[in-house]
């Protein structure tokens, strides 16, 4: 048995197919027979060819026809005769081997295509990097993984996954995956729980201990990972795997049913999304609105920046989509452990405390001031809140307010209409921002406690490190005073107080945050129907009292055992 952490709920059983990519590097060494070279160039690049039309037909079957275009480009890098020319020229003049060749020219073409101006041509850079490693890997005799090429129910194995790795899963086809690293809060975790695929992470070596093709079975709510169990196993967690689904089709029945407490205190379940493409999910899991738009990722999907019209037409289809349902907007947050190929970004000791989020854009005004335009532009169409990630002080905020009042005025003065009704806020993920959250209160609309960073900030501890995952302790009681505060700060002054972190979607967390008085959790999709039915079951002064106990002890697994004996939770 493989312990891990468990990031997404659910059962999977299927064979282990590794997504791990081999070690393509080359060495410099003469040749005599160039022919012999020349003709192993040709048979890669044939196989090469062959692979990429495949990959193609297969992902058009997933992805969109925008998504699955890429796929053309990359068949053109391939068919562009400077290419094999070039590779071909080295190995003649220079008489080196043919892999040699392949990565110096491609390395000559990638920093050609980077050093641009033109965005078109940044983008092709990408394009060459993904071609002349597949031919690279040919060349060498290995293979390259393929998401988009799985043809049977799997069980995804690797040392890692990217958020676009995540997004091109096919989920009728990969019933879950595990991971080296990762933690509850790391992107391929989220994105797990978007795409509702159990996921194990913090696995620490299973790309070691897994070989393709081992009957694997994951528990992504324990956190284990079984290989190649007897058939006694297999069968015991199939029945679990069919409670579960059968439990999730219960759920379904509370879609259009309000969250409200026994004692009729009444609380809003909302969703965190990253794209369009979420909603649907936000809509079939009876989400009351989206508490978190992480636009970052339509930064990440491209090699250039999206323009102003092009954010406007995403917040637009966004605000119209939820009919008049709450909508949070965050902006760019981009930095610590999210990072974009077209924004510069400096190299720092330690990333997590440096340029990132509102520091960034402080940094690169031009960037913020066309999101804050798009997000003004679009605000009429519907109920937009527009938030300001990592805030540390009261300037930064009064900073970031005056550029997007600045950007409202203009637009204004070039004849767009504005709404006059969008709120602004702040997520609440440093510490220094929740101790003085009453001054903050004075001048935000609301606010949104982002505990994924604050728990990670207020510990001092990387919450990506698997040594000290420990330390990640969202119901330590230095959490609850500081969330208590919070919300305390919002409600003195009129204001709303949510939630946006990971914490708000568990169902540990639900009693104590509902006593505490939380106005609005927001959380993936796939939560929100099982944290509405725990709400439900509860009483809002009973939560009260258990919320005061709770900041009484002196340890989270006080506070763990403290919740668990009072509330039955499932």
């Amino acid at each position: 048995m493989i312990k891990g952490i468990g990031a997404s709920n659910g059962i999977a059983i299927a064979k282990a197919y590794k997504l791990v990519m081999p070690d393509l590097s080359v060495e410099k060494t003469g040749i005599a027979d160039v022919a012999g070279e020349l003709a192993k160039l040709q048979e890669a690049m044939e196989v090469t060819a062959t692979q990429l039309a495949a990959i193609k037909e297969a992902a058009s079957k997933n992805l969109s026809a925008e998504e699955a275009a890429v796929f053309d480009a990359h068949a053109l890098v391939l068919a562009d005769p400077e290419l094999k020319s070039q590779i071909e020229d080295k190995i003649k003049n220079e008489k080196v081997n043919v892999g040699y060749a392949t990565d110096e020219v491609a390395k000559m073409f990638v920093m050609m295509f980077e050093s641009m101006d033109d965005a078109y041509f940044k983008e092709r850079a990408a394009d060459i990097k993904d071609v002349s490693r597949r031919l690279l890997a040919n060349i060498l005799g290995k293979s390259l993984p393929n998401p988009a090429l799985i043809s049977e129910e799997v069980v995804v194995i690797a040392d890692d996954l990217t958020p676009s790795d995540t997004a091109q899963l096919n989920k009728n086809l990969v019933r879950g995956f595990a991971t080296n690293i990762g933690g509850r809060t790391s992107h391929s975790a989220i994105m797990a729980r978007s795409l509702e695929i159990p996921a194990v992470v913090a696995c620490k070596t299973i790309t070691e201990d897994v070989n393709d093709g081992d009957m694997i079975v994951l528990d992504g709510k324990e956190g284990i990972v079984l290989v190649n169990p007897n058939e006694v196993i297999i069968d015991e967690y199939a029945a679990k795997r069919d409670a579960y689904i059968t439990q999730r089709n219960e759920l379904k029945k509370l879609v259009n049913e309000k969250t409200e407490s026994t004692d009729g205190h009444h609380v809003e379940l909302v969703a965190n999304i990253g794209s369009i493409s979420d909603l649907e999910a936000v809509k079939a899991n009876g989400g009351e609105g989206v508490g978190l738009f992480r636009t970052e990722f339509l930064y990440m999907e491209s090699a250039s920046l999206p323009t102003e019209d092009q954010q406007f037409e995403v917040y637009k289809e966004v605000l119209e989509t939820m009919e008049g349902k709450p909508v949070v907007v965050r902006t760019l947050d981009i930095g610590g452990d999210k990072e974009i190929a077209a924004i510069d970004m400096p190299h720092e000791m330690n990333p997590f405390l440096g340029v990132r989020a509102i520091r960034l854009c402080f940094e690169k005004p031009e960037i913020f001031r066309t999101q804050l335009r798009a997000l003004l532009r679009a605000s009429t169409y519907g109920d937009l809140r527009i938030m300001f990630p990592m805030i540390a002080t009261l300037e930064e905020f009064r900073k970031a307010k005056a550029m997007l009042k600045e950007e409202e005025a203009s637009l204004k003065a070039a004849g767009f209409e504005i709404s006059d009704s969008y709120q602004v806020g702040i997520m609440i993920e440093i510490p220094a921002a929740a101790v003085n959250a009453d001054q903050f209160a004075k001048e935000v609309d609301f606010f949104s406690v982002g505990t994924n960073d604050l728990v990670q900030y207020t510990f001092a501890a990387d919450r990506m490190s698997n040594s000290i995952n420990y330390l990640y302790q969202p119901f330590n009681p230095a959490i609850l005073k500081l969330v208590k505060g919070v919300i305390e700060a919002a409600h003195a002054n009129g204001k709303w107080a949510g939630m946006c972190g990971e914490m708000a979607g568990e169902p540990l967390a639900a009693p104590l945050l509902l006593g505490l008085g939380l106005d609005e959790f927001s959380m993936s999709a796939t939560s929100i129907l099982s944290q509405r039915k725990l709400i439900r079951s509860l009483s809002k002064a009973e939560m009260e009292l258990l919320a005061a106990e709770a900041l009484t002890k002196g340890t989270m697994e006080e506070v763990v055992a403290l919740v668990e004996e009072k509330v039955a939770i499932q």
